[in-house]
């Protein structure tokens, strides 16, 4: 018994609004920061990751608890903690939500992360084993140079898509946004050779680059895309993929080209407004440069690759009326947008947004930890300046039911073909806009027959 090896269990938790929607596990990417904290814990423990995205959690007896949480899925955290607590068996909390409420998650937890937990884990693996754990540990940004590889062999088999990150941080300072709080204000890159040697030891079809911006602002961030992508090629590493980036990746043909050629199907971009005053609300200084007019021009460029936009999108600003909200969903089914992101803005703690409405008394649910279940995107939680919290959310299902219905999402499949002229791209375009149809409605109707529609496409290349 004496070298028996210690048990840690890592905990990826969901929350309750997913568990009761139609929630397809194949349309998401698995734990990354749960994986690498695996991947830092020595040889001597013996480690699982446990992840409600697939099965609700049960007890199960180990030595050591870690658990991570967005801020939807918080108090579903600390209910799981309180069930090892109970038992004396230690916990520690972290990820973003903790590390921006740090004194909230220390009642529920008997040490926490805040920050980065790469360059602290190591001494928190060595206080446990001392019985010495502190209550609270603080990770520094440190540089991205021979980060630690995460452990896949620990994710559940059931994802579709594998995911990699090579940057972290952000310089834009969107009020909506708590990344440049969490991960810093600037961009931290790690080694190309290092990405493409971690690329090539991933087995599986489609790749999901979990960087907020994958190419940057600068041309230094774009060039070193541009090596990536060029590096993917000559090592002959093949799969499907698609990425966060902001709309200037329009701009460079240079990425676009050579993205496309390394496999990319979709780009991730922040439209949140076609309007100027919305824009200029969520400080999106990026398109305000660009210039709403510009817009279809950027997609077009982006189509000419073969490349489908993800056109992630806000409803239910300050300066949002009911007619801006339907405008802004008429909007989304005539651009170029190929799939369509439609959430509520969302407060998160962190944010600026946040703290001005927290001030402001226009949080509609404050009894936390427990309504932290409401922050999930597709909830009212605050009281809007031009409406009423219940005719955004009325007006909400409006635009969902005119944006996700099956006629909409079949020309947009069409559209989406005839654009990129890549049946790939149109595929994924659709399967993210039936992810986010199944996710809104939830429970209340049936999903969307995706092979049904599939079969409008022909052969894929």
């Amino acid at each position: 018994m004496e070298n028996r090896k210690k048990k840690l269990l890592l905990i990826n938790p969901l929350h309750p609004y997913k568990r009761d929607a139609l929630f397809d596990t194949s349309t998401i990417s698995p734990p990354l920061g749960l994986g690498i904290i695996a991947g830092l814990t020595p040889d001597d423990w013996d480690i699982e990751i446990h992840d409600e995205n697939f099965e609700v959690f049960q007890y199960k007896a180990v030595d050591f608890v870690g658990i991570t949480a967005l801020t939807s899925a918080a108090y579903r955290a600390y209910e799981i903690a309180a069930i090892y607590r109970e038992r004396g068996i230690k916990t520690v909390l972290g990820g973003i939500h903790v590390s921006m409420r740090p004194e909230e998650a220390l009642k529920y937890a008997d040490s926490i992360v805040v920050g980065e937990a790469e360059g602290v884990w190591a001494q928190v693996l060595a206080d446990f084993e001392k019985n010495e754990l502190k209550r609270q540990y603080h990770g520094d940004l440190l540089s991205l140079e021979n980060a630690p590889i995460p452990r896949r062999d620990l994710f559940h088999p059931g994802y579709s898509y594998a995911n990699i990150q090579t940057t972290r941080g952000c310089p834009m300072n969107c009020d909506f946004c708590s990344v440049h709080t969490f991960n810093g204000n600037h961009y931290r890159q790690r080694p190309v050779e290092d990405v493409l040697d971690e690329l090539e030891s991933i087995k599986a079809d489609h790749l999901f680059f979990v960087d907020d911006n994958l190419i940057g602002y600068s041309k230094s961030s774009a060039q070193r895309a541009v090596s990536l992508f060029k590096g993917m090629i000559e090592r002959g590493i093949k799969m499907d993929w698609y990425c966060q980036a902001s709309l200037n990746i329009a701009d460079n043909e240079e990425v676009l080209k050579y993205a496309a050629a390394s496999g990319c199907k979709m780009i991730l971009i922040g439209i949140e407004s076609e309007k100027v005053e919305q824009l200029k609300e969520t400080n999106k200084k990026m398109n305000l440069k660009i210039g709403v007019d510009h817009y279809e021009e950027a997609f077009a460029k982006i189509h000419a690759h073969g490349i489908g936009v993800l056109g992630a999108l806000v409803f239910g600003l300050d300066s949002d009326t009911p007619e801006d909200l339907i405008n802004r969903a008429n909007y989304a089914i005539n651009s170029g947008i190929d799939a369509m992101q439609a959430t509520i803005i969302t407060p998160l703690p962190g944010t600026r947004l946040f703290d001005r409405l927290d001030k402001e008394n226009r949080l509609l649910f404050t009894s936390f930890p427990e309504d932290w279940k409401h922050y999930h995107f597709l909830e009212v939680i605050h009281k809007p300046k031009l409406m009423s919290p219940d005719e955004l959310m009325d007006t909400m299902h409006v635009c969902w039911e005119k944006m996700w219905n099956e006629k909409t999402l079949y020309r947009k499949m069409l559209k989406t073909l005839k654009a990129t002229k890549s049946a790939k791209a149109a595929a994924w375009a659709l399967t993210s806009n039936m992810e986010r149809h199944n996710t809104a409605f939830g429970s209340k109707r049936a999903p969307l027959d995706i092979n049904k529609m599939l079969g409008g496409l022909g052969a894929t290349e």
